[in-house]
């Protein structure tokens, strides 16, 4: 793909997801796609098939902007309590900016799929996170800055709890009090004493 292609489909996906964002998943035709980028319906064919194959390449494409931020934190040698304070700041970016992110869309998505375990996007994203949030906390432990016994138990648990105030930010509200108080209890529960 040349990068005049690149980049007509980096803004095809940029606009569809503020569609995803304002009207869900299942409301969203590629009609209304075509009608916000302001191309043809052939244009947008020429890169999607339909607006599955979009919200999975909006939500890719979201992966790897945040997989950028922390390589790029960690290039620069940032320490695991650094760039674990970093990941909770953005995810509480995410949680408070309720107007702006695709969680309705990724649910409705997923509940109207019903991927199996291996298709299963959101799963596979969950496990990255656990996955990352586990070598920082056992990086954390060897540098003497965590103290945690249970690596793996407490990354996944420390998704849980971002998922659960995904959801509660959708469903009923979250302040920045309730998302800090979270972050807070998370942090103080790795933290080696001085």
């Amino acid at each position: 793909m040349g990068e005049k292609s690149a980049q007509k489909k980096k803004y095809i996906l940029e606009t569809a997801r503020k569609v995803f964002v304002e009207k869900g998943y299942k409301s969203v035709t590629m009609k209304d796609i075509v009608e916000a980028c302001e191309i043809s319906r052939g244009g947008l064919y020429l890169y999607f098939d339909s607006t599955d194959q979009i919200l999975l390449e909006v939500l890719q494409m979201e992966a790897e902007e945040t997989d950028d931020v922390f390589s790029e934190r960690i290039e620069k040698g940032g320490t695991a309590a650094d760039i674990l304070t970093l990941f909770l700041k953005e995810q509480k970016k995410e949680l408070l900016q309720n107007k702006d992110n695709l969680t309705v869309a990724v649910y409705e998505y997923f509940f109207a799929h019903k991927p199996t375990d291996k298709n299963n996007m959101l799963r596979r994203r969950f496990d990255a996170g656990v996955r990352v949030i586990e070598k920082l906390i056992e990086a954390g432990i060897a540098s003497g800055e965590f103290y945690c016994e249970d690596p793996k138990g407490a990354a996944a648990n420390i998704m849980f709890v971002l998922e659960g105030l995904k959801i509660n930010g959708q469903t009923f509200g979250i302040t920045e009090k309730m998302v800090d108080e979270q972050l807070l209890y998370i942090m103080q529960g790795l933290i080696t004493e001085i």
